[in-house]
């Protein structure tokens, strides 16, 4: 994750809290919060959030679809076609 100029002390989340919220809510940057120096908190808006845990939803269902295809759990697309016509769908 690219934090260019988002690093701000956790002195400064605390005061500035609503003026942060507002910033990310308009640059859907994230901002990294340091303690004593180190990385401690990823703060992000809501709808960045959101659309992070969709992604690594979407990727565990592909890394999931993997797994099944090497343990040789899968059907052709032909067999699966086919049952679909004789159901009528």
């Amino acid at each position: 994750m690219k934090f260019s100029t988002q690093v701000k002390p956790i002195s400064y989340l605390k005061s500035n809290a609503a003026e942060i919220a507002k910033s990310l809510t308009e640059t859907r940057e994230p901002m990294l919060i340091t303690q004593n120096g180190e990385a401690k908190l990823v703060v992000m808006d809501v709808r960045s959030y959101e659309e992070n845990e969709e992604t690594l939803a979407l990727l565990k269902l592909l890394a999931l679809g993997k797994r099944e295809i090497e343990l040789g759990n899968f059907r052709s697309a032909d067999e699966v076609f086919a049952e679909l016509d004789k159901e009528g769908v």
